[in-house]
């Protein structure tokens, strides 16, 4: 399939997820004392997920989330050069998803409940930059090995693959939220942090490192686990 529209179909993919998910979050609240908009966020992006991995999926493999794509690399399941194009791409998707929230909010004057267009933060956590990087790490390679596991050429998952990964990535929202936010996805965390920037609000940006680095640590030794897991399941 021509690359370009793998690109295209990373950048709408990306841009939904971000639009669905940090929307959520911006109208209903994300607070973990009441619970209601904590869970309907966790729902948003797990069922933004599904939706997507049966759209752009049989397109582009849906991974919308560099860290996916790195660890589609790691395990030679995709090129350096597709690899810089799906980042490039995934990131514009969220950059554009995270405007049009901001446009469309400002207009309406509808309240952002989020404070930050759905931004990630360690304001729950005591600014522990350790403690978010070991969170993201951890929850990132959870929903990677996942992905990991139920994209497998070598296993059959049938047409239930797309529901796993987003039913995954809700159950990681409902832990995560209450601490960073819950990134595991690099781009979508630095879209919402760079229209914040725009906007006067600079302390998302101030750690969005930490929201780079934990996710591609966390795919990085999910590839490296799933490498050597399904390198032992062959031999037996």
């Amino acid at each position: 399939m021509d690359s370009s529209k793998k690109y295209v179909a990373e950048f709408f993919g990306t841009f939904i997820l971000v639009f669905i998910g940090c929307g959520t979050a911006m109208l209903v609240g994300c607070d973990a004392v009441y619970g209601g908009g904590y869970v309907l966020t966790a729902f948003a992006f797990g069922l933004a997920i599904i939706a997507l991995a049966y759209s752009v999926g049989n397109i582009s493999g849906g991974h919308v989330n560099p860290a996916v794509s790195l660890a589609f690399l790691l395990t030679k399941q995709m090129s350096v050069g597709d690899f810089c194009g799906y980042l490039v791409s995934q990131v514009c998707g969220a950059l554009a998803g995270s405007g049009l929230l901001a446009m469309i909010f400002s207009l309406s004057g509808i309240e952002d409940k989020t404070g930050g267009y759905g931004t990630n933060g360690l304001g729950n956590i005591n600014g522990s930059v350790a403690a978010g990087i070991i969170i993201e790490c951890v929850l990132t390679f959870i929903f990677v090995l996942c992905i990991l596991g139920v994209t497998s050429p070598k296993r059959t998952h049938g047409s239930f693959g797309g529901l796993i990964i987003g039913l995954t990535l809700v159950g990681i929202h409902i832990l995560g939220i209450g601490l960073t936010g819950t990134s595991v996805n690099p781009a979508r965390s630095l879209g919402p942090a760079i229209v914040a920037a725009i906007s006067g609000n600079t302390a998302p940006i101030s750690v969005i490192y930490v929201f780079i680095i934990g996710p591609f640590i966390g795919a990085a030794l999910a590839a490296l686990v799933f490498t050597f897991l399904e390198g032992k399941i062959e031999k037996d």
